[in-house]
């Protein structure tokens, strides 16, 4: 049995999800070994007790919405009412409690730069018990948490699975529907849900929601991700290190943190650090490890602050609970 109370089949099974997140179970049964009826029980044990879901965002389609990392620090005895109030906000898709130089570290996403604007002048300064915030603006994002693997699968499945989310890319040309908006509500509630299942959620024709979800999964409009508690992935420490490079040095060290089998996010932001980047090691001694490493083979980068996340109460609009399990509840991004 793994942490978490998960077995090496369940994470080979979480595995293959991070790759193509819907996947039909017989597909995945064919390659795993097992049977479509175990897979789909096995799925609904791990999304019942919130150690796995799979969701689904705007992203994929050619509108370019503005990312940002967000710094709040509260006033004293605040901080829980204004976590509450920010992660009922659908502008911040992820929140984290942090140890250094901040309070909260919120992964905002927003149409554009005015909404931007909007949220961190304006909006997020009213929410009472924010004392002052400090905003980057992602202007290129390298790695995303749906890059993460488990690393549970062997070459020959890894493989497979990609031939299976392949076998569903987007169809160049193709039109979401125009009135998605309820579809992209459910999806992003279960990312796996059926036409059968956003019919009964949206309370529309069958008929009709089977030929939009076609056409909206065509589209290639959304994103699909699976996402995990991470306690599931054996490395329960999350940590966010704010760096700065050269711009002629910014290329190399892309690369190099890419090699990482711990990073989890990588983006190259604005101010005065110019690359954030997040990690997930399986102890405290293994960011030492990191930062001996990164000294070691990146010595043009400066470490301007590296912070431990404490908790994350939201991931991509899911809310967690301080175990960093799901709780069922979702406020879909923008």
């Amino acid at each position: 049995m793994h942490s978490g109370g998960v077995t090496e089949f369940d994470l080979e099974l979480l595995h293959g999800l991070q790759i193509a997140p819907r996947v039909s179970w017989a597909e995945a049964a064919r390659i795993l070994g097992s049977t479509p009826t175990t897979l789909a029980a096995r799925w609904a044990r791990l999304r019942r007790e919130g150690l796995a879901w799979v969701t689904a965002h705007r992203g994929g389609d050619q509108r370019r919405p503005v990312l940002a990392l967000v710094e709040v620090d509260c006033l004293p005895g605040t901080r829980a009412d204004v976590v509450r109030a920010i992660c009922a906000d659908r502008r911040a898709v992820t929140v984290e409690e942090s140890t250094r130089g901040r309070d909260l570290l919120v992964t905002t996403l927003t149409h554009d730069l005015d909404g931007l604007t909007e949220f961190v002048l304006d909006d997020l300064l009213a929410v009472p018990g924010v004392a002052r915030q400090r905003t980057s603006v992602i202007t290129t994002l390298h790695r995303h948490g749906g890059d993460w693997r488990l690393g549970a699968l062997d070459r020959w499945q890894e493989a497979a699975f990609e031939a299976a989310a392949k076998a569903t890319r987007p169809v160049r040309g193709t039109a979401p529907p125009e009135d998605a908006g309820p579809l992209l509500d459910v999806l992003a509630a279960d990312g796996r849900a059926s036409a059968a299942d956003c019919a009964r959620a949206t309370g529309r024709n069958p008929a009709t929601v089977r030929r939009q979800l076609g056409r909206l999964l065509a589209s290639g409009t959304l994103s699909f991700r699976c996402e995990v508690a991470q306690v599931v992935s054996g490395r329960p420490i999350s940590s966010t290190w704010l760096v700065s490079v050269s711009p002629a040095d910014q290329e190399r060290t892309i690369a190099a943190l890419a090699t990482l089998s711990e990073l989890r996010m990588c983006a190259s932001i604005t101010g005065d650090a110019t690359i954030a980047f997040t990690v997930w090691t399986s102890s405290l001694a293994d960011i030492t490890r990191l930062e001996r490493l990164i000294g070691e083979r990146l010595p043009w980068l400066s470490v301007r602050d590296s912070g431990i996340n404490l908790r994350t109460p939201k991931r991509m609009g899911w809310l967690l609970d301080p175990a960093g399990r799901a709780t069922g509840e979702v406020v879909p991004p923008v």
